[in-house]
């Protein structure tokens, strides 16, 4: 199993849903590209974030499996939002919810509001990278 180590030093503001950084010691890097609100079809799942947002976790999900890695071992993500407003961090936290649990994970993450993505219908893409032992 990878350590993962979760800062959230008293001298940074306290982390909600995330932590300000990780610390891993593994000896292999899995970088899973930006994912996106498509199906296996390449269907696009909804024309709201939250659907998206959804199917780009489980696709996440799915590319981590790949590599023999769980959720449990991403120590960084990037989501990207088109269009973002507060109301996305509500939509965020459900979808996580519905993939990963009532217990989602913690990891650092950095939240981009963007003018597009590579489709002008996709909404969120969020990439990610974990670490194995």
């Amino acid at each position: 199993m990878t350590d993962v180590i979760r800062l959230n030093p008293a001298s940074l503001p306290q982390a909600m849903g995330y932590c300000q950084g990780t610390v891993a010691q593994g000896t292999r890097l899995v970088h899973v590209s930006g994912q996106v609100g498509i199906d296996a079809d390449g269907e696009l799942v909804g024309p709201d974030h939250r659907s998206q947002i959804e199917r780009a976790m489980r696709n996440l999900q799915l590319a981590l499996s790949a590599a023999g890695a769980t959720i449990e071992n991403v120590v960084k993500s990037t989501f990207y939002v088109v269009d973002y407003n507060p109301d996305v961090l509500g939509a965020l936290g459900e979808a996580s919810a519905a993939v990963f649990g009532e217990e989602s994970p913690v990891f650092a993450v950095t939240l981009l509001g963007v003018a597009a993505l590579a489709d002008p219908r996709y909404l969120v893409e969020i990439e990610a990278t974990a670490v194995l032992s």
